[in-house]
């Protein structure tokens, strides 16, 4: 009723499309609600992902900047209050400078894990989208295709069998509706989960590489304190 009352004063192009919609039947509501949901998502996730909002260019350049073994003390400054992930990476990184090289990478790791995760958010909803829009048109099509088989015996002549086979197609709305939410959705669901995973890689490999730097020459001074115990044990002589 509301799509004929709006039909009546709409342009041709808009007749045209209501005409669609109102022949493919009542799964096309949950379709629509499923093509909203899925352009809103991918709006959304297209602005959260965008690469100098999550790998700010200024905190790469001074991990670049930073020379083996100097002072992370600008960097520190610069992540203490950015929002971005990674600057969260960093400042886990920085906060264990204290303890053991291989602690700070595993820490590190477990964070980049975690900020993966955040930037997936929301891609879940255009993974079910995919699943569920070209069954909710199948089963709008199946829908249609009962009602119109359903008044098969009652056809006689031409006309009849004429009717019957533009209902079958109007029946088929439904399914072309659903793939055509599927598709687009499909491929976005795609270009944000590859653009999440390259990004997560690119942040944990210049985190790794800030560590690097921080414990550059660390780790011989180490040595040189553990190898004279280690030189007496050996020089101790076995009862």
């Amino acid at each position: 009723m509301i799509i004929a009352a709006i039909s009546v004063q709409a342009p041709e192009t808009v007749k045209i499309v209501l005409g669609f919609f109102q022949r493919g039947g009542l799964f096309m509501w949950p379709l629509l609600a499923c093509s909203i949901v899925s352009l809103t998502t991918m709006i959304l996730r297209g602005f959260a992902l965008r690469e100098k909002k999550v790998m700010p260019p200024a905190i790469e350049e001074e991990i670049e900047r930073l020379v083996p073994g100097g002072g992370p003390e600008r960097l520190s400054r610069l992540v203490h209050h950015d929002p971005s992930s990674l600057a969260q990476i960093t400042r886990v990184a920085l906060q264990h400078l204290r303890g053991p090289r291989s602690e700070n990478v595993e820490v590190v790791q477990t964070r980049a894990r975690h900020e993966m995760v955040r930037l997936e958010r929301g891609l879940i909803v255009l993974e079910v989208i995919v699943g569920i829009a070209p069954l909710l048109g199948l089963i709008g099509a199946v829908s249609g295709l009962v009602h119109v088989f359903s008044h098969l015996g009652l056809s006689t002549g031409a006309s009849d069998t004429r009717q019957i086979a533009l209902g079958i197609a109007e029946a088929l709305n439904a399914t072309v509706f659903g793939l055509s939410i599927a598709v687009p959705t499909l491929i976005g669901f795609t270009y944000f989960s590859r653009k999440v995973e390259v990004m997560s890689v690119e942040m944990e490999t210049l985190v790794v590489e800030l560590i690097n730097k921080c414990y550059y020459g660390r780790s011989s001074r180490e040595f040189e304190r553990t190898k004279p115990s280690s030189a007496a044990q050996l020089s101790t002589p076995v009862a």
